[in-house]
């Protein structure tokens, strides 16, 4: 297969997952966060493998532009727009857009997170990274307070001067996307009421969870391709050999997605946790 080719399948592919992948939230959230609406998800946007990105968010965030390049209501003004004060970057803003002609700030915000109900004691507590270096109350905190004041900042005002832009005129929203993974044990016993029940895609398990699945064929994907949705045409692996490369993971305490192929034919992603 032609390598060029090849990369555009896998894009392509990539890009099926992304428009696939649910708002965690739909309209405000309790902490007043905008769920932006405006992103047309169909298959007719270009894509370019020598313009993606190679870290996962980077090219959720070019699919994103991609997806509003091509919508004639939307003008986009700048995308990754960095704020400096001397010489030092304050942080930066993904985009900012005209959206039928009202400017708009907009951060972008792909996620994995699994649920552990013995983190905190509220529904937006218990949603942690895969490796529990992250978690869903930290990010909301960080948007809150970093990312979105940054709008408000003296420095970043000459930016918004040169599109002729007030800040107290710019709406400020969230494309806040996210795959969303349960305790196998307490799948169905997870309750949603402030978050988008759809988001969640999976499970996750430890490793003796897996000796169920001795019979399975097993796909460890590459972290950009923890995007895309299971098929078939992979390299399966038989059990004994994924064991192995598993467990390298989980010795340096990173939790994998991974594929499983079952008997019947039947495939599913889960994660299979370290800790």
């Amino acid at each position: 297969m032609d390598t060029l080719t090849s990369q555009q399948q896998q894009l392509q592919l990539q890009y099926q997952g992304f428009i696939q992948t649910q708002p965690l939230w739909f309209g405000q959230l309790d902490t007043n966060l905008q769920q932006f609406g405006h992103v047309a998800l169909d298959n007719s946007v270009p894509l370019h493998p020598q313009d993606a990105p190679n870290r996962l968010g980077n090219r959720v965030e070019y699919f994103v532009f991609q997806s509003l390049a091509q919508q004639s209501h939307i003008q986009i003004l700048e995308t990754n727009l960095q704020i400096q004060q001397n010489k030092q970057t304050l942080g930066e803003l993904d985009a900012l857009l005209l959206v039928n002609k009202q400017p708009v700030h907009l951060e972008i915000i792909y996620k994995f997170y699994l649920c552990d109900p013995l983190v905190g004691t509220t529904e937006l507590d218990h949603w942690i990274g895969p490796n529990r270096k992250d978690s869903l109350i930290y990010k909301l905190d960080k948007l809150r307070n970093k990312q979105l004041p940054l709008l408000y900042a003296p420095e970043t005002q000459p930016y918004l001067e040169g599109h002729r832009l007030n800040p107290a005129s710019i709406q400020q929203q969230v494309l806040f996307l996210a795959q969303l993974f349960v305790p196998r044990a307490s799948a169905t016993a997870i309750p949603l009421e402030q978050l988008n029940a759809k988001a969640v895609l999976g499970t996750y398990v430890r490793l003796p969870d897996l000796s169920a699945y001795t019979d399975c064929s097993f796909y460890i994907p590459s972290k950009l391709d923890w995007l895309v949705m299971a098929h078939n045409t992979v390299s399966w692996m038989p059990y004994a050999l994924f064991q192995q490369e598993l467990r390298d993971l989980l010795d340096a305490q990173r939790s994998p997605l991974i594929w499983i192929r079952h008997p019947d034919g039947e495939l599913e992603r889960l994660f299979v946790v370290w800790w």
